[in-house]
């Protein structure tokens, strides 16, 4: 499975992949991410679905991006071009796939700043080629197995916050869906865009680089449960019978 998320702020975006591929009862790790900077033009791109389809259309999208006749100004024009990519694979691909019982889905999501831009973009390619812009009443999405992580984002972060706050708000997002499902876990890879820095800062992180945080946040978890005012809940506890 995959855990995929990208987040967009006032000050810039946010992405964050998993590595865990899972194949029948194997499990293996690989990239999701691909990032791309270029003079006045940074984007990056992570992927959720089977990854024979995703290898497929990012090599078509490399081609495209190196020819130095395309020239796009903004970013929705590079989306729409990697969403006829990805229908294209599907023209080639998605028959077969069904066939033997695959879905074709792959889930795109694309964050980035080209020349015109007024700001950092982010968008949502869904696995037909159309695409939603994530803008700022819900300042970020998800792909992939992203249940387990969706409170913590829905609770703590806004479209103000700092992007050092906002990564951490992704940390915590990820962590918990590695903690609920056996098909998300380290490596991740984050990906970092400021404002019209027109470059996208990626690297990667292992369990241990990260061990130290999550047990802080698990600790906290604990306390602020044991701190919680439960003067109302403790009223469970009394002798008495609700009445219906």
């Amino acid at each position: 499975m995959t855990y995929c998320l990208g987040i967009k702020t006032k000050f810039g975006l946010i992405g964050l992949s998993d590595t865990r591929i899972t194949s029948g009862s194997e499990t293996t790790t690989s990239k999701k991410v691909y990032t791309v900077n270029k003079e006045k033009h940074s984007f990056f791109i992570m992927t959720s679905g089977l990854r024979s389809v995703r290898d497929k259309a990012i090599t078509y999208f490399k081609d495209v991006i190196d020819d130095p006749s395309k020239n796009f100004n903004k970013l929705y024009k590079a989306v729409n071009e990697f969403g006829n990519l990805v229908k294209q694979v599907a023209e080639e691909d998605k028959k077969t796939l069904e066939q033997a019982g695959l879905t074709f889905n792959l889930f795109s999501i694309i964050g980035g700043q080209f020349e015109d831009d007024d700001s950092p973009k982010m968008y949502l390619l869904y696995p037909e080629g159309n695409w939603i812009e994530v803008r700022t009443g819900t300042p970020f999405v998800a792909i992939g197995n992203s249940g387990p992580g969706s409170p913590i984002l829905k609770r703590s972060l806004k479209y103000e916050d700092s992007i050092e706050y906002a990564l951490k708000c992704a940390f915590l997002a990820f962590d918990a869906s590695r903690i609920s499902v056996n098909d998300v876990d380290f490596p991740i890879h984050t990906v970092i865009l400021e404002n019209n820095s027109f470059f996208a800062i990626e690297k990667k992180f292992e369990d241990h680089d990260l061990r130290s945080v999550s047990a802080y946040w698990n600790d906290r978890l604990k306390e602020a449960i044991h701190d919680l005012p439960s003067d109302v809940l403790n009223r469970a506890f009394d002798g008495e019978t609700a009445k219906l």
